[in-house]
C-alpha cells in the first residue's frame, strides 16, 4: 500500500553557537499507509516530538524529503503551503495547558481554522463547533467559556476538536495524554480511536509508554537519540523485541497488575541518554548496551529488514 505520508532521511539539527548543533533527528525514513496508526516511542530527548513538528513543517527540515500523497513538500513553507496542508494535517499537542490561547474562548479556539482556511459564513462556524464540542464529549455551552475553566482532560477535547474540525486526513499525537491523569488517559486514547474509525484518520501517536502505544497502535517505530532502532508491527516489538534498546525499553515498562509488577525481573536502562550535541560515533545506543560489541563503537549500523520489509532494526547483532 502506498503512503499518505512519508519522510526519507529526514533530518533537524539546531544550531546553538560557536559551530556546535544539536543533532534532534537524523537520517529518518518512515512511511505512514492511509488509515494507519503508528506509534513513535523512546526516552524523553529522543526526538520524538521534533519528527513529528518537522514533518508537518513546524520545524524547517535541515535534510531529507517529506511527502503527501507523493508530493514532495516544499523545505520551507510559504503561507499558501501552511493554508493547503492545515485542512490536511494536522497537530495535537503534549501540553493542554499552554497549547490553548488564555484570552480566546473554547468556540473562538476551536473554530479558528475554520476562520482562517476557509470562506466558511459565521453561521456554519458557529453550527460546526457546536458539533465538534458534542462529538468530544463536551456540550454547546461550553463554548462560551475559557480553557482557564476546564480540568487537563476536557483541555485535550478542545485540543482534539480544534485539529479534527477541519477534517484532516492525516494527524500527528504529541504525547496527548502525558500531561493528564491516569484515569482520564484512556477516555482521551479511546476518543482517538472512536476518531480513527469513523473519520478514516492516519495517526502518528508519539508517546514514551510503550503498552498504550501497542494498545492503540497498527505498528511501532522505536527512536533512540534522534534515529530509528526499530520498526515493526506493534505486538511483534512489544512481544518479541530485537533491538536491546527495545527490549529494555519493554523490559523497564510497568505492569498494570501489582502482584506481576513485583514479582518480575524488571532491567532499568543504565546510565544516561548521551548529549545531541555531542554524538558518540558507531552506534548511539553502545555506550549503555548491555551487548555491545567493538564493532559497535565504530561503525553505524543501518536500519536493515530481517524476515520482511515490515520488521526492520539498527543493530550489529543482525548484520
Amino acid at each position: 500500500m502506498s503512503a499518505l505520508v512519508e519522510a526519507v532521511g529526514l533530518t533537524r539539527y539546531f544550531e546553538i553557537g560557536r559551530g556546535q548543533r544539536v543533532h534532534a533527528v537524523e537520517d529518518v525514513s518512515l512511511a505512514v499507509a492511509p488509515r494507519e496508526i503508528v506509534g513513535l516511542v523512546g526516552e524523553s530527548g529522543s526526538g520524538k516530538s521534533t519528527f513529528g513538528k518537522t514533518l508537518l513543517g513546524l520545524y524547517r527540515k535541515t535534510a531529507g524529503t517529506v511527502r503527501y500523497r507523493g508530493e514532495s513538500l516544499p523545505d520551507r513553507y510559504a503561507p499558501a503551503d501552511f493554508r493547503r496542508l492545515a485542512k490536511k494535517m494536522q497537530m495535537i499537542f503534549q501540553d493542554p495547558y499552554s497549547s490553548l490561547n488564555p484570552r480566546m474562548t473554547v468556540a473562538e479556539i476551536i473554530g479558528e481554522g475554520l476562520r482562517l482556511h476557509t470562506d466558511l459564513p459565521k453561521t456554519e462556524i458557529n453550527r460546526r463547533v457546536a458539533a465538534w464540542l458534542d462529538q468530544v464529549g463536551l456540550t454547546g455551552d461550553h463554548g462560551s467559556r475559557y480553557p482557564h475553566e476546564f480540568s487537563g482532560g476536557q483541555r485535550q477535547r478542545i485540543g482534539i476538536a480544534r485539529a479534527m474540525i477541519l477534517e484532516p486526513e492525516f494527524v500527528v499525537c504529541d504525547e496527548p495524554v502525558s500531561a493528564l491523569d491516569v484515569s482520564v488517559q484512556a477516555q482521551v486514547v479511546n476518543l482517538l480511536g472512536e476518531l480513527k474509525e469513523s473519520l478514516g484518520l492516519t495517526l502518528l501517536f508519539i508517546a514514551h509508554d510503550l503498552s498504550m502505544v501497542r494498545h492503540v497502535s497498527d505498528r511501532m517505530a522505536v527512536m533512540y537519540l534522534g534515529s530509528l532502532v526499530e520498526v515493526g508491527a506493534a505486538d511483534e516489538i512489544y512481544f518479541e523485541p530485537k533491538h536491546p534498546y527495545t527490549e529494555l525499553l519493554v523490559g523497564s515498562n510497568p505492569e498494570p497488575d501489582p502482584e506481576t509488577e513485583r514479582n518480575r525481573d524488571s532491567t532499568a536502562i543504565r546510565g544516561e541518554i548521551p548529549s545531541p550535541v555531542n554524538v558518540p560515533p558507531g552506534c548511539r545506543f553502545a555506550g549503555r548496551c548491555p551487548k555491545v560489541m567493538d564493532v559497535c563503537h565504530e561503525v553505524t549500523p543501518e536500519l536493515i529488514p530481517l524476515r520482511d520489509a515490515e520488521r526492520q532494526v539498527a543493530c550489529h547483532l543482525y548484520t
